[in-house]
């Protein structure tokens, strides 16, 4: 199931996809395509460490579109604070 993800195109600086790692999880999550964003949710909606790891990641890093994410996980069971401030971008 993760095929389509190897070839994503926010995995632009990366050889491989490792979605053990944060950082690219994250380049995922924000950069990803509409068929990306589908393949994780499938993904998220069977393994309860990686949406625990989605919404650690959603907390810790300036994501686009934050409130999908956690409107994901909240349809995938997982408790959201949607109070919980999030991570903004600066700029530059």
């Amino acid at each position: 199931m993760t095929a389509p993800l190897a070839g994503s195109r926010a995995l632009w600086n990366r050889e491989v996809l490792d979605l053990a790692s944060d950082e690219i999880l994250a380049q995922v999550l924000d950069r990803g395509s509409l068929e990306d964003w589908r393949v994780l949710y499938a993904l998220a909606s069977r393994d309860e460490g990686l949406r625990r790891r989605i919404a650690k990641v959603l907390r810790r890093a300036p994501i686009g579109y934050p409130g999908l994410w956690l409107s994901a996980l909240d349809s995938l069971g997982e408790d959201v604070d949607w109070a919980a401030p999030l991570p903004e971008d600066p700029g530059v």
